[in-house]
């Protein structure tokens, strides 16, 4: 069945808190469910609340303690659906599973002697019966319940509130979540593990807990990941203001975790390849990357949990976030506090690496039958939603605002986001009016900003390609340079009446003398090396000073978009941009464009 993104609507109900209790067994888990149910202003008793639930028991429903009667439950078809239900109640749901043949690796499954849980997207309604969507946020209190000699640590999301021995041989723990989350956020872990723990002070000089959850035997292997768990938390607060708002911050490495990590609410749950590490065995390419996915999952905690997503077709609004200040927190690692040379120079390893992924992986996507936007328009199974189009070239859409708005107004944005949406599940347009009303509110911007036509990278696929040709004037030392737009109906959208808008591209271009080196450029609006020139129509054209007749064009300075530009330099051009280019990236492209011309003649 298709699902689109226009038939969206709000649940009839709020679920502001949730009671959670398991008794876990790796061949029956008893989960009771007590979920608080306030319905929504104007709705009368006959509005139904429907709940998700599948390959789950449903052994009893009560309603503020008493027996709810079947004439006003119906069950089919993986939901639950209740009527006639009070404005305002508590309804108690007991239900069992069975983690040891739950082959999906969604929902509670048993990997190796453990428990784990992965409820992105959709995986919470294998635990329990529930309104299994992401704009649904609740409070939760999770009360973990199993023998203790087979399972010695029980985790949940949130601050752990108490532990106790039980007399049957088993033992409980306690965890609360004090921040509203969707239920995808939802994770538990039991087992035996070994626990690298850290304890530390916040900014503000609140005291916190790290800690690192790995296989007996494992111990030696977390001391990388538990070092870039910390300068994510440092690298957070000081690039973007953010503090970790728990009292402890947990990870778990998982053999057989079926993704890379997920950013459950204080309990990340990873594939053990992005936890552990050895200096004897470990590649360079192992310690960054395992530093690059705690970090990515770490900054998720605000970007995807403070504030999520409506619903799976606006995913890219944490995703594309959160790579990219992921990719930025490598970069930072990478400069380091050296020179501002060197800095430069090792942001822009970091630039051309995710500039080959995106090439190699989503620029296909975009060339191909299933091309789509980054927040698609419909789908058919949910899972197949997480592609380099919504993640990578996410990534690069939130850049693009970045290099238009600049650090400090994308920062003030973020702000304003944060503002307006801690706590709630939002859509794409909330990001980017968030970042609109931060370049509003920005004084020194010269002329009327506005992200309107920017708009269109979350609506229309495929990867733009913009042609160049110069002029000279009859003026000495200026130019008129001549930018145009194009970009096919691709992929889904020719199964729809979509007329393709301009997209709105912020090209950054220079020009360099092979005798005077960089130029200064010169436009109505801009001095400098570099200028960034916003595409906004299908063909513009700019008046440039301060070009000389040998100049040579410096085209997408720092890949500030992801787009193919269409133009022909010379080999004489390659080399001189080899040599003088003040922009690493392209003294990179320069050299790439000449030694594949070389190869393809030879």
């Amino acid at each position: 069945m298709t699902t689109y993104r226009r038939d969206y609507q709000p649940l009839t109900y709020q679920i502001p808190f949730v009671d959670l209790q398991l008794d876990l067994d790796t061949e029956t888990t008893r989960v009771q469910a007590s979920l608080s149910i306030v319905r929504k202003a104007g709705l009368g008793p006959d509005t139904p609340l429907v709940l998700n639930g599948e390959d789950i028991t449903l052994e009893s429903v009560s309603i503020d303690g008493h027996a709810w009667p079947a004439k006003h439950m119906t069950l089919a078809d993986g939901t639950l659906t209740l009527t006639q239900l009070p404005e305002t109640c508590r309804i108690d749901i007991v239900s069992t599973c069975c983690p040891k043949t739950n082959d999906s690796l969604m929902g509670l499954y048993l990997s190796g002697a453990s428990l784990f849980t992965q409820c992105e997207p959709q995986g919470f309604r294998r635990i329990a019966w529930f309104a299994d969507r992401p704009d649904v946020m609740s409070e939760y209190r999770v009360t973990l319940r199993a023998d203790k000699a087979a399972f010695p640590r029980l985790l949940s999301n949130g601050n752990l509130t108490s532990q106790t021995d039980l007399p049957d041989g088993r033992h409980e723990s306690c965890w609360h979540d004090p921040f509203p989350k969707p239920s995808y956020l939802f994770a538990l872990v039991a087992g035996t593990f070994d626990c690298r723990e850290k304890s530390i002070l916040t900014r503000s000089g609140k005291p916190v807990v790290l800690q690192i959850y790995s296989d007996p035997g494992t111990f030696d292997k977390t001391a990388w990941a538990m070092a870039s768990l910390e300068r994510a938390l440092r690298w957070d607060e000081e690039r973007f203001d953010l503090e970790l708002d728990l009292e402890r911050f947990m990870i778990v490495a998982a053999r057989d975790f079926n993704m890379g990590a997920m950013e459950n609410k204080g309990l990340n749950i990873f594939n053990s390849a992005y936890v552990l590490a050895d200096a004897n065995t470990a590649t360079d390419a192992n310690f960054q990357g395992i530093e690059a996915v705690i970090g990515h999952e770490y900054f998720h905690n605000w970007t995807g949990n403070r504030v999520t997503c409506r619903d799976w077709f606006e995913l890219s609004l944490k995703e594309g976030l959160t790579v990219f200040r992921d990719q930025e927190f490598t970069a930072d690692m990478l400069a380091g506090q050296s020179d501002p040379q060197t800095q430069a120079s090792a942001r822009a390893v970091k630039r051309i690496d995710d500039v080959v992924m995106l090439r190699a992986a989503q620029f296909p996507e975009d060339a191909g039958p299933m091309a789509h936007p980054i927040r698609p328009e419909s789908y058919e199974e949910i899972s197949n939603f997480y592609t380099a189009t919504v993640y990578e070239k996410g990534a690069e859409v939130i850049r693009m605002m970045h290099t238009l708005l600049g650090e400090r107004t994308f920062q003030a944005g973020m702000k304003i986001y944060f503002e307006r949406h801690d706590g709630q599940a939002v859509t794409c347009e909330d990001f980017v009016n968030a970042m609109q009303s931060a370049w509003q509110a920005a004084g020194e911007i010269a002329h009327l900003p506005s992200l309107e036509i920017f708009r269109h990278w979350y609506s229309q696929a495929g990867t733009p390609s913009v042609t160049v040709s110069i002029s000279h004037s009859d003026q000495d030392g200026q130019c008129i340079l001549t930018l145009a737009q194009a970009c096919p109906i691709v992929g889904v959208e020719k199964e729809s009446h979509l007329q393709k808008q301009p997209f709105h591209i912020p090209l950054a271009i220079g020009f360099v003398d092979p005798n005077l080196g960089p130029l200064t450029l010169k436009t109505a609006s801009q001095t400098g090396q570099t200028l960034v020139l916003e595409l906004t129509q299908e063909k513009q054209s700019w008046a440039i000073s301060g070009v000389t007749k040998e100049a040579i064009i410096s085209l997408n300075r720092g890949f500030s978009a992801p787009v193919i530009v269409q133009y022909d330099h010379s080999t004489d051009d390659l080399l001189a941009l080899i040599k003088h280019d003040p922009d690493p990236f392209m003294r990179w492209e320069a050299l790439q464009t000449l030694y594949k011309r070389y190869l393809l003649d030879t």
